[in-house]
């Protein structure tokens, strides 16, 4: 999940948003829409139309947003640039979001969404920790030796490092992959816990913060 640290990105209507590569100059700045839809008043869908409508002045982004109260949610997205952005609903189920389109084969995508199916199956079984489970998930650094089963945006050497569901690699430009990593868990109940794991200073910690939704406030509010 992308966003800013320690719960700015998440709350009873939430979002998680990706960058596109490639970064130009950018007329306005993409990082701004989850918190712009966390305040508005907007429906998924009100907010998703209003943003359609001004796709065209953003770099490219992925964006999914939802209301619990209205069990609605909806992925935005103005890539490729010659499709146009479109919204599609965001239907139950497993799904997988890289940066290319919502579940995109990618194979590290595929491979990601056998790891969750996996998870799912054995949390039917015993409940499984959220350090646990983001270890499974999140940590993988196998990359795809084919060649062929690459993007083919960037040189294959650079593309095949980031084939790695956990990216670490040395470049030019200094060490490049994976910052930070995030899972949420939310129960019917209003009782959230979100783990994080972030890289500060060379050095990893670690955080879990739990709490509750308040019925009344599911639908509207900001985490406090």
């Amino acid at each position: 999940m992308g966003g800013r640290v320690e719960l700015g990105w998440l709350a009873p209507r939430m979002e998680s948003f990706l960058n596109e590569r490639p970064i130009p100059n950018q007329v306005k700045k993409q990082r701004d829409l989850p918190i712009r839809f966390l305040k508005s008043q907007k429906s998924p869908k009100e907010f998703a139309e209003e943003l359609v409508a001004e796709a065209d002045q953003y770099n490219g982004f992925n964006l999914i947003v939802a209301d619990l109260c209205s069990m609605t949610m909806l992925y935005i997205t103005n890539r490729p640039k010659d499709d146009g952005p479109s919204i599609t609903e965001v239907a139950p189920g497993i799904h997988v979001l890289s940066n290319a389109k919502l579940d995109t084969p990618w194979p590290k995508a595929q491979r990601l969404r056998q790891s969750f199916e996996d998870v799912v199956q054995k949390c039917c079984d015993a409940e499984i920790s959220m350090e646990e489970i983001t270890e499974k998930l999140m940590t993988d650094t196998t990359k795809d030796d084919d060649e062929q089963e690459l993007p083919h945006i960037y040189p294959p050497a650079f593309e095949y490092l980031l084939s790695a569901i956990f990216v670490e690699a040395d470049t030019p430009s200094g060490r490049y992959g994976t910052r930070s990593i995030s899972a949420v868990a939310l129960k019917t109940s209003g009782a959230v816990s979100l783990y994080e794991r972030s890289l500060e200073d060379n050095v990893w910690k670690e955080k879990t913060i739990n709490y509750y939704i308040e019925r009344e406030r599911r639908g509207r509010s900001l985490v406090d």
